[in-house]
């Protein structure tokens, strides 16, 4: 379950607010009473105080419950429905009390309507600041959230092509080369054509926050297309999933960097293949494992890989990333994410 979109501090509002509205409303209802200030005031003002505690603390129960239920911006209206049934359910439970206990033994007379009428007021306002405040607070964070967003896809463009040549030149390079490389030598073809592919989702994809699963699957094929021609057999790469999972969403490049993480840090060699399995748990993670082989001497590495996904998941969901390093086995887990525009 998510937490809410800020940590709630209104200890000052309800030290004001409920003996105040407690004060107010005999006030509005009895004003001649006021004016005498006599020992019947008191007691009403006493009363409405005792109903005040009760409404505010019972339905400030019920909001904050239902920021937890629903605390995205889109979910507002359900979040409003739903705390409107259960106040007027609870609003109605305490006046019926407050009717039992005083009204009928003391006045000897019923007065459950007028006083769910009266009870409505103290309601209203509280979830009216309440949820005024949230909304404030909900919208600062989204704010912030784009922006960090926004910093974050910056500074992952810099590191995935910060050595980049105009991409037109390269285009161009490409398709020069693949004219002068000989028809019958389908390899060659092969490899420019999966390298003009993976070039073209890198700068397709870097302005994205997320991407489709099927989409980054298909880039990692020609990702790791490439690096079998390196590595051929010494490097196995499996992917199982469910045909759902390709229609839900992750970071772009958040696999390509998973599994280049796991080439840079891993001997890839005949008798030890270095073997990646791409699968779902669920249908809220995928996972991306591989056996551990570590090399004595790294390749040279930024070492920003991981936490740039961390980073980037951190703004999309409240879901962490899980990184589980056992004895043999590697494995990260990233969310699968709904589409964000």
């Amino acid at each position: 379950m998510k937490e809410t979109a800020y940590t709630l501090n209104d200890r000052k509002l309800r030290l004001i607010g409920i003996p105040l509205l407690g004060a107010v409303i005999p006030i509005m209802l009895n004003f001649e009473n006021f004016l005498q200030l006599n020992r019947q005031f008191a007691f009403s003002v006493l009363f409405s105080t005792l109903i005040t505690l009760a409404l505010w603390e019972g339905n400030r129960f019920i909001i904050i419950n239902m920021w937890r239920v629903f605390p995205e911006l889109s979910q507002t209206s359900r979040r409003i429905l739903a705390e409107a049934v259960l106040a007027f359910i609870y609003v109605f439970a305490v006046s019926f009390v407050m009717d039992e206990l005083f009204c009928k033994p003391y006045f000897h007379q019923s007065a459950l309507l007028a006083g769910f009428r009266i009870s409505i007021v103290p309601t209203i306002l509280v979830y009216l600041v309440y949820e005024a405040v949230y909304f404030f607070e909900a919208w600062k964070l989204n704010v912030r959230k784009t922006e960090s967003l926004m910093l974050e896809g910056v500074q992952s463009q810099l590191e995935v092509l910060k050595n980049q040549l105009d991409p037109h030149f390269l285009f161009n390079s490409m398709n020069t080369l693949a004219a002068l490389i000989d028809d019958e030598n389908t390899d060659a073809q092969d490899y420019l054509e999966r390298l003009s592919d993976v070039y073209r989702y890198v700068l397709v994809s870097r302005s994205k926050n997320t991407v489709l699963v099927e989409e980054e699957i298909a880039f990692v094929e020609a990702y790791v297309y490439l690096n079998k021609i390196r590595f051929r057999e010494n490097l196995q790469v499996e992917t199982k999933l469910s045909a759902d999972i390709y229609r839900k969403h992750v970071t772009p490049l958040s696999l390509q960097m998973l599994i280049e993480n796991a080439i840079k840090h891993n001997v890839a060699s005949r008798e030890n293949p270095l073997k990646i399995r791409i699968q779902q748990e669920g249908s809220d993670y995928l996972v991306i494992e591989n056996n551990i082989l570590e090399k004595t001497i790294l390749e040279k590495t930024t070492r920003v890989g991981l936490q740039n996904i961390i980073n980037r998941y951190g703004l999309l969901t409240d879901r962490q990333v899980e990184i589980i390093r056992g004895q043999d086995i590697f494995t990260v887990k990233i969310p699968l994410l709904a589409h964000l525009a």
